[in-house]
C-alpha cells in the first residue's frame, strides 16, 4: 500500500495537519504559554491520523517569546517532532525549496524557520497559468507571495524580518489581531476585542462555543463578540447601541482590507522595479486560509495594473478545512510526490 505522509504546520497559536488525500485538522494551541506541552498535543493530533508513515514538517512557532531566540525555538520544536515520530521518517521544509533531514535542520535552523509560506507557494503556483500572486490570510498574519513563473522566485529575503520589511508578511489576520492595532480612531487602546469578534458579529466566521481563545476568555459567539466590541467603544452591551458597533465593524473591515491591499501594491512595485529583467504582472490571485473572504475583498479593491483576471479559491478546489490548513496540505502533497529525506 502507498505510504501516508502527514503534513504538519506548527504555529504559535494553531497546529495544522493534513494528508494529500484532503484530510485536514486545525487545533488551537497557545505554544507561547505552554511550550512543554507541545509533544503531548502533537501526539494527540497524530492519533487522529493512525495510518501515518512519515511526517513533513514546517513551523512558525519558533518566533514565540517563550524561546530565547528563533534557533532555540526550532531546536525545541524539532525535539517535540522527533518525540512523537517514533522512528518514522521526518522531512523539514526549507526555504531552499527542498525537504531536509532533522539533523540538517538542526545545523541550519534559520533555513527552516517560518518556511510554511514557501511550501504553500511551491504547491499553489501550479494552480495558475502564468504569473500569479498567492494571498494566504490566517488568524494572525497574511502572507503575500508573487510568483512570476509558478514558483516564489526573486525573493532577496526569506526571513520574517526581511518579509516584514518587504511587505509580503503582514501582521494582520481574521482571528487574533487586536482591534486596537488597526489604528481606528476613537476606540480604546486595549485588548478588549480582536478581529475574530468583528467577523463573528458580522457573520463572516461561524460561532464556536468551545473556543475560548478570545480577548476575555469567553466563548467565540456573536453575543459575546458584541460585548467585547462594546468595550472597545468605552461601554458595554447595556450602554452601547447596535449602530455604533456596526459602524466600528465596518471601519475595522475597511481598514484591514486597505492595509493589506496597500502592502500588496507596495510589494509588487518593489518586486517589479528591482528586477534586472522584465517580470510579468500577476494575472491570477490564489486565495487561501481562514480569511479567504477577506482576501477576496482585498483583490476586489484592485491591486495591480492590469487588474487580476482570474481568482483561484483553495476552499472551492480543496474544501474549507484544507484551505485553512493549506501549508500542511501543501507539505503532504510535496512530500508524497518527492519523498522524504
Amino acid at each position: 500500500m502507498p505510504s501516508t505522509i502527514l503534513g504538519l504546520d506548527i504555529g504559535g497559536a494553531n497546529l495544522k495537519a493534513a494528508t494529500a488525500t484532503k484530510q485536514a485538522v486545525t487545533v488551537p494551541f497557545a505554544l507561547w504559554k505552554q511550550p512543554d506541552q507541545l509533544p503531548a498535543v502533537l501526539a494527540a493530533l497524530l492519533r487522529r491520523f493512525p495510518e501515518t508513515d512519515g511526517l513533513a514538517v514546517t513551523m512558525t512557532g519558533e518566533l514565540c517569546d517563550c524561546y530565547t531566540n528563533r534557533a532555540e525555538g526550532v531546536q525545541q520544536i524539532l525535539d517535540a517532532v522527533e518525540t512523537v515520530a517514533h522512528g518514522r521518517p521526518v522531512g523539514v521544509w526549507s526555504t531552499g525549496g527542498v525537504f531536509v533531514s532533522v539533523a540538517e535542520a538542526r545545523q541550519e535552523p534559520l533555513r527552516v524557520a517560518s518556511a510554511n509560506w514557501h511550501a504553500l507557494a511551491m504547491f499553489a503556483g501550479r494552480m495558475a497559468t502564468g504569473a500569479s500572486i498567492l494571498l494566504d490570510v490566517g488568524s494572525t498574519t497574511t502572507d503575500v507571495v508573487y510568483m512570476p513563473y509558478g514558483e516564489p522566485e526573486g525573493y532577496v529575503g526569506m526571513t520574517d524580518a526581511d518579509r516584514l520589511r518587504d511587505g509580503c508578511l503582514i501582521y494582520t489576520g481574521v482571528g487574533r489581531t487586536p482591534v486596537c492595532s488597526l489604528s481606528v480612531p476613537r476606540i480604546a487602546a486595549e485588548l478588549f476585542a480582536t478581529l475574530s469578534d468583528v467577523y463573528l458579529w458580522s457573520g463572516r466566521v461561524p460561532e464556536d462555543v468551545a473556543n475560548c481563545a478570545t480577548a476575555d476568555g469567553r466563548p467565540a459567539t456573536r453575543a459575546y463578540a458584541y460585548s467585547r466590541l462594546c468595550r472597545m467603544l468605552g461601554g458595554d452591551a447595556e450602554t452601547i447601541g447596535e449602530l455604533p458597533v456596526r459602524e466600528l465593524v465596518n471601519r475595522c473591515h475597511q481598514k484591514q482590507r486597505d492595509v493589506i491591499a496597500d502592502s500588496i501594491r507596495t510589494h509588487l512595485r518593489s518586486m517589479l522595479s528591482r528586477s534586472r529583467c522584465h517580470l510579468p504582472n500577476p494575472r491570477t490571485a490564489i486565495l487561501s486560509g481562514s480569511g479567504e473572504f477577506l482576501a477576496r475583498d482585498v483583490i476586489d479593491t484592485g491591486i495591480g495594473e492590469p487588474p487580476i483576471r482570474e481568482i483561484v479559491v483553495l476552499s472551492d478546489n480543496l474544501g474549507p478545512h484544507v484551505s485553512t490548513a493549506a501549508p500542511a496540505y501543501a507539505l503532504a502533497v510535496l512530500a508524497t510526490e518527492r519523498g522524504l529525506p
